[in-house]
């Protein structure tokens, strides 16, 4: 099992050694690893090399390490998208041939924050609605949503529905579309409120996904707060020479 060594470093020849027998199943999704000094000794590289590339490979969410108990293989995103385009976690749900549902958690309309009246530019005394949902792929709960929008570019009667897309409810008057939206992306550990919506485990990553909806006057419609489980989504930008 030992590796054949070639003019690269140590590491990353053990980087290599460890995707390919994870690729070819000699480890298992979620499996522990063996331990430290029985990987290295059956890699034929000291310990020091063995941490490095298992750093590298953590980094890379190929594995998990877990404190005190061990070393384990992730499993491998089930959705992926490109996120120069704008597209529904519905879309994404359907493309990996898996059924999307919606558990809607609540909906309320308040008074705008400070942070809303500079993200929306509205008056204080103007409302906005939030809604809370989970996203799910065959009933998993794989996403937490929660979406901010100025209640006087929803209709009337959008707090008694139970269903549909709010992209839709935006644009059901026909005097509003969403043009564009600029994302941002950040990774987070445990999260007190969506990790247990989410039925994550403590070490579950998660992808936070906050995203400002534009009209074709540049004005902010809405406001997107979404927890992706990071053992189910990947993300990935196409970038462009210029």
């Amino acid at each position: 099992m030992t590796i054949k060594t070639d003019h690269r470093h140590l590491y990353l020849q053990v980087i290599d050694r460890l995707k390919d027998d994870i690729a070819k199943g000699v480890f298992q999704e979620k499996e522990k690893l063996p331990s430290e000094f029985e990987l290295a000794k059956s890699l034929g590289v000291s310990r020091a090399t063995l941490r490095e590339a298992l750093r590298l490979l953590e980094e890379e969410n190929v594995i998990v390490r877990r404190h005190g108990v061990g070393t384990f293989v992730n499993p491998k995103p089930v959705f992926t998208s490109g996120i120069e385009h704008l597209a529904s976690v519905s879309s994404m749900i359907r493309k990996a041939g898996m059924e999307p549902g919606t558990i809607y958690l609540s909906s309320s309309e308040s008074h705008p924050s400070e942070e809303d009246i500079k993200r929306f530019h509205c008056e204080e005394d103007e409302s906005i609605i939030m809604i809370e949902r989970v996203r799910t792929a065959n009933g998993e709960p794989v996403v937490y949503c929660v979406d901010k929008v100025p209640t006087k570019y929803l209709p009337s009667d959008f707090l008694s529905r139970q269903e549909g897309s709010i992209f839709t409810a935006i644009e059901e008057s026909g005097q509003i579309r969403v043009s564009y939206a600029v994302a941002f992306i950040d990774p987070t550990g445990y999260h007190e409120v969506a990790s247990p919506i989410l039925e994550c485990e403590p070490e579950t990553a998660l992808l936070v996904l906050k995203q400002l909806h534009y009209n074709e006057d540049d004005q902010v419609v809405l406001y997107s707060k979404n927890y992706f489980r990071a053992d189910k989504f990947s993300f990935h930008v196409v970038r462009k020479r210029v």
